[in-house]
């Protein structure tokens, strides 16, 4: 039967998709490379002092690229002042708020994950709960829910995609998906193509009223934490997606009208490699700048050390309190010479806002904006 984008895609097939796309010799050897470069970024992100202090800081341009992908924008200063302080966030603007929100869901799935070692459809409504700011969860089969076409698109408004809809069909296809995903036995494909072709299922079910793109990607990074391929949830996948956004929906629409597989695979593959790469070398970066900005702060200020560096390392910006409990340092006057003698040695920056003051690390700025 011809596929109608207009009527709901109820023919969805279930995993592991047939044929024989997991043999093409051209998928396997993608497979080899975008796996070794993960391996390697794995390990880079290994050697990090902290890893939880800069990976939160890394999650933020996931989250912050994860969004943009549908159309939800802010700016770095409002996102990292909103980071910084928690009275900030609270009167933050709507798209830093949900930007924030994609960020809390991701650490949040990451230590479901932890605590369960297995992903489940409560852990993905959970997700999305948190994503949202919702209590709704599987969308309802009354609901005419269809993708279209955005206001600055050509054709705008127009249908692209009509997800499934019908009583229990969309659970009966997330038992499928979680199945595969989770049982090794009955599905032995390796973790990275399961991956792909779990995503493509995820977002054609579409199993929720609106978040499911922002779902979608936290759930693969969760995938590889839980495979063990990642040991935090740290590959910048959305930054890839945004770059190349048209082959991302072009690919995903051509496995749904054509069960055209191969070429989302080595799109997705390629996004995975791309990304390992991209996270290996940010992660050098901040590395090395670390240590520069050590030995720097070592020969200008007596009192400097790497506790403070990392400190001043966790996120871009911060306010002088936070700096205070990171180094365990109460005392207000001390404090404040210690706030005055890294700006006058240039280490951080100040910025006012009304009558507060954020401090700017200017050089891991350049380095997460490059």
């Amino acid at each position: 039967m011809a596929y109608d984008r207009n009527q709901p895609y109820n023919n969805i097939p279930l995993l592991p998709p047939h044929g024989e796309i997991e043999n093409d010799v051209e998928v396997l050897k993608k497979l080899v490379s975008a796996s070794r470069a993960l391996a390697t970024a794995n390990n880079t992100v290994l050697r990090l002092p902290n890893p939880f202090m800069l990976v939160n800081t890394i999650a933020l341009q996931e989250a912050k690229a994860s969004t943009a992908i549908e159309n939800i924008f802010t700016t770095e200063d409002e996102l990292y002042k909103a980071v910084s302080d928690t009275i900030q966030e609270d009167s933050a603007n709507a798209a830093t708020k949900e930007v924030l929100r994609y960020r809390e869901a991701l650490w949040e799935g990451y230590r479901i994950i932890n605590e369960k070692k297995v992903i489940d459809l409560d852990s993905i409504i959970s997700i999305f709960r948190q994503i949202k700011n919702s209590s709704a969860g599987i969308r309802p089969p009354q609901s005419q829910t269809t993708i279209k076409r955005g206001q600055s698109e050509f054709r705008a408004g127009e249908i692209i995609y009509t997800p499934p809809r019908g009583v229990g069909l969309i659970e009966k296809l997330m038992v499928n998906l979680l199945d595969y995903l989770n049982d090794d036995e009955k599905y032995p494909t390796d973790p990275l193509l399961k991956m792909c072709f779990a995503h493509y299922q995820f977002e054609a079910i579409h199993p929720f009223q609106d978040g499911n793109g922002r779902t979608g990607r936290i759930l693969n990074l969760l995938y590889l934490v839980n495979k063990g391929l990642l040991s935090q949830p740290t590959l910048y996948l959305s930054k890839y997606i945004i770059i190349n956004k048209d082959d991302y929906y072009y690919n995903l629409g051509t496995v749904t009208q054509r069960g055209a597989w191969k070429e989302w695979i080595l799109y997705m593959l390629d996004a995975i490699e791309n990304t390992s790469l991209l996270t290996e070398k940010l992660i050098l970066e901040i590395l090395s700048q670390m240590n520069a900005t050590l030995n720097y702060g070592k020969s200008k200020l007596k009192w400097y050390n790497k506790e403070i560096n990392e400190a001043i390392f966790s996120q871009p910006y911060l306010k002088a309190r936070t700096i205070g409990e990171l180094i365990k340092r109460s005392s207000r006057t001390t404090l404040s010479k210690y706030m005055t003698d890294l700006v006058k040695t240039g280490i951080l920056s100040p910025q006012k806002d009304g009558k507060e003051v954020y401090y700017l690390n200017n050089d891991l700025i350049r380095i997460l904006q490059g």
